[in-house]
């Protein structure tokens, strides 16, 4: 059968709602794998479809993904191409969003996806229209560019495919993010590289000036791991995946070579990242790549010994005292095998041997196992794996009691170490890692129902009356007695889960007797040290709670709640009889601390908090007090102008300056600082350093960067002067590279942290993105180049 017909019989099918779809599944088995193979799944999927409702379910684009990214790479085959060009014209104008939110979502990445893949097949025909006419051949090709550029033209002329496709840009992984996936970031840098137009030797070799600076810069602990983790686990995958970009696979080992020849000449860079690493970064460097397959094992071998003679003249590194500490690169390199090992045990049957499973948790708790994992994890992709793993352990805790008090005692702690891991990798890298994907009919996990409505985040208010934290009332009385009765938490026939939900209306009724009189500070200590002596994870909820009360309390309402706090926060007066409770308050007080911190802020209160060895929160408070925040703004910015580069300490500043002046505040200002400059070097200097910056939200700044601080120098004659050359030929430049990285890449560069939408950027997205299909877009017009639309403003 040829696929033209297949292509008639899969619309006819269409049409008539032919219900014998099982010919589409029976055909395949004639069909080898191929484009014509995905072509019949997409058949079963329209013929599915057609039998259950009306118009295609927007489940329709998730198969058409999976055709076009399994095995159709393939843009030569004019029919085939064709075919799906087709299956495209049929949900086009059917989209729809009134499923389930994670549907909506779901489909808003298919269509991103479908359109990335209709851009490739668009760019493949233009290639093969000029190679043919460059040859004097036929124009192979032309009939296939026509179509794709029909296809384009048609999707995204509908507002409201524009609007999916916004979001689906929103919902993509983050810029340059330790979990984020390598593509994007591979594809972000690419388009860096070719914007600025930078060779390839050199591109490699800011790339690793970049990561070891960070590693430099990084305070000791959480942070400094992941710096080591990017620049030696991920930075040489991204390498492998730049490799496709490149004429050919000789040509960039010789690059990559070129590269670590100009970087074994910045001694004083290596020497520093060698000291504060204590060991030879280079040496590692060099190691990983040689099994990533980027250099020759002779070129190896000669960069080492160039490096190893350098290395003789350094200055002292670490004192003896510290000789015999392992390098953190030594160390991460060490933990994603581990990793591996780890998720393998994780698979096997919980309830056959928990005592096992037990002794290879206590283990990843020790010292800094467990940041040296989760690095080691985010930066090869697995850390989603890892979150999942540790959710299904956590839920099989919450099914069944035993009597037998050994097999309770280790239920608990099975209980309590994975619901701490969890809580420690959202705030550590995010609760996006912790969600899993639509679950359709089943049941959400404990774990992530109670993220998501009960545990404090960076931005998210929650409401101390939510019916979340206000459990079945008889549990609830029952667990305020065991806490004010019992001298220890028993044990057996605790339901660990049900004990979390009714902690927080328990430490209500609690702090309603303490402040009427009726219990006394010694009570309320033998509570507290009920709660946090057994299971961590109740203090944890309980205090999550005690942060959302505290909010919403006036300033002479507070010290009851506070002093709770900071009861639980505390060391456990009593003695503790489980296994491994000192290496679970050390996590419990890094999440407790986080909990706490902006609440603390608020209040200016103090709560010392168990020290943990290191510094858990480097980048925490760093504005100035009293001091208003244009004043910082330009000061950080004369600062990194000078240097060269923002630092890392810097880019933090930037964020919470950003999020809280708000996206037009920050950018405006911004801008009048780089129209100050009248040297020609500063104000290229400030252009790259600027475009870094704004990387923290570039669709946010691009849009008020065009449809507002544009326009109102370019119509305002008053301020034509700032616009002569050099400022307004790098603000011209700026702009482009702007719009290039916010509209040019089919990838995202927003965080889930950095989603927070201010009234005026909401404002800003009606006023270029007008509801109306029949209004023109501003935004396309400001990107035009049309010189006939009057609507354009020329340059003065």
């Amino acid at each position: 059968m040829k696929v033209v017909n297949l292509k008639q019989a899969i619309l006819q099918a269409w049409k008539e709602r032919w219900s014998d779809y099982q010919w589409a599944i029976n055909m395949k088995k004639f069909f080898p794998k191929g484009a014509t193979w995905d072509i019949l799944n997409l058949a079963d999927a329209l013929l599915e479809q057609a039998m259950i409702g009306p118009s295609p379910n927007p489940l329709i684009l998730s198969y058409l993904k999976y055709a076009i990214s399994s095995q159709f790479d393939d843009f030569s085959r004019d029919l085939c191409i064709q075919a799906l060009l087709d299956v495209m014209d049929m949900f086009c104008d059917r989209l729809s969003c009134h499923g389930k939110a994670e549907e909506c979502i779901g489909l808003c990445r298919a269509l991103l996806s479908a359109l990335h893949w209709l851009l490739r097949c668009t760019a493949a025909s233009a290639e093969r229209l000029r190679e043919g006419l460059e040859a004097g051949a036929p124009a192979a090709g032309e009939k296939q560019l026509a179509m794709c550029l029909q296809r384009l033209e048609k999707t995204l002329s509908s507002t409201k495919n524009r609007a999916l496709l916004h979001i689906a840009k929103l919902e993509e992984a983050c810029t340059m993010n330790l979990t984020g996936e390598t593509q994007p970031l591979v594809e972000q840098l690419m388009m860096v590289k070719r914007m600025q137009h930078i060779p390839t030797p050199l591109f490699v070799l800011e790339i690793w000036k970049a990561c070891f600076v960070g590693i430099i810069e990084s305070p000791e602990g959480t942070e400094e791991l992941k710096w080591t983790a990017f620049t030696f686990l991920k930075i040489p995958q991204v390498l492998v995946k730049l490799k496709k970009y490149s004429h050919g696979d000789r040509d960039f080992t010789e690059d990559v070579n070129c590269a670590f020849e100009f970087l074994l000449k910045l001694t004083p860079l290596l020497d520093k990242a060698d000291q504060h690493c204590n060991c030879d970064c280079a040496n590692f460097l060099l190691q990983e790549c040689s099994k990533q397959g980027l250099l020759s094992e002779a070129s190896v071998n000669n960069l080492m010994a160039k490096r190893a003679l350098d290395r003789e003249h350094a200055p002292q590194l670490k004192s003896g005292e510290n000789a015999n500490i392992q390098p953190n690169p030594g160390l991460i390199l060490r933990a994603e095998p581990t990793v591996t090992n780890i998720l393998k045990t994780m698979d096997a049957d919980h309830s056959k041997s928990p005592e096992g499973l037990l002794g290879v948790l206590g283990h990843m708790l020790s010292g800094k196992s467990l940041d040296l994992l989760l690095a080691a994890a985010a930066a090869t992709g697995k850390l989603k794996s890892f979150a999942r793993k540790f959710i299904n352990l956590n839920e099989f805790t919450t099914h069944g009691s035993e009597d037998n008090p050994k097999a309770a005692s280790v239920r608990a702690l099975l209980f309590d170490i994975s619901f701490l891991m969890l809580c420690y990798v959202a705030q550590t890298y995010g609760s996006e890692v912790i969600l899993s994907e639509s679950r359709t009919g089943a049941e959400v996990p404990f774990f992530e129902t109670w993220m998501q409505t009960c545990m404090p985040e960076e931005g998210k208010i929650l409401n101390p009356d939510h019916p979340c934290f206000r459990p079945d009332s008889t549990k609830v009385e029952s667990l305020v007695a065991l806490l004010n009765n019992s001298s220890e938490m028993k044990l057996v026939q605790m339901k660990w889960h049900e004990a979390c939900l009714s902690i927080s209306a328990a430490i209500l009724e609690i702090l309603n007797a303490w402040e009427n009189g009726v219990l006394a500070f010694e009570s309320i200590q033998k509570i507290t040290d009920n709660i946090k002596g057994k299971v961590c994870s109740l203090a944890v909820c309980a205090v999550a709670w005690l942060v959302a009360h505290v909010r919403m309390l006036g300033l002479d309402e507070r010290e009851k709640s506070l002093q709770m706090i900071r009861q639980l926060a505390g060391p456990l007066c009593s003695e503790n009889t489980l296994q491994f409770y000192n290496e679970r308050v050390v996590i419990m007080s890094s999440i407790l601390e986080h909990m706490c911190a902006d609440v603390l802020q608020q209040t200016a209160t103090q709560i010392k908090f168990p020290s943990t060895g290191v510094d858990t929160m480097p980048y925490w408070n760093l504005l100035p007090p009293k001091r208003p925040i244009k004043e910082v703004l330009t000061d950080i910015f004369a600062k990194v102008l000078e240097k060269g580069w923002v630092d890392s300490r810097s880019i933090h500043i930037f964020d919470t300056l950003l999020h809280m002046g708000g996206v037009y505040w920050f950018c405006n200002n911004l801008i009048k600082e780089l129209l100050k400059e009248t040297r020609k070097e500063h104000t290229l200097r400030a252009v790259e350093l600027l475009y870094s910056i704004f990387c923290l939200d570039m669709q946010q700044v691009t849009l008020v960067l065009l449809g507002h601080i544009l326009p109102g120098l370019l119509t305002d004659s008053s301020k034509w002067h700032n616009l002569m050359d050099p400022p307004g030929t790098a603000l011209a430049k700026l702009a482009v590279w702007c719009a290039l990285s916010s509209y040019s890449s089919h990838k995202g560069q927003v965080s889930t942290r950095q989603k927070k939408r201010h009234r005026e950027d909401i404002e800003d997205y009606i006023s270029l993105f007008p509801l109306d299909d029949t209004q023109p877009s501003k935004l396309m017009r400001l990107l035009s180049s049309n010189e006939d639309d009057t609507n354009v403003l020329s340059s003065p």
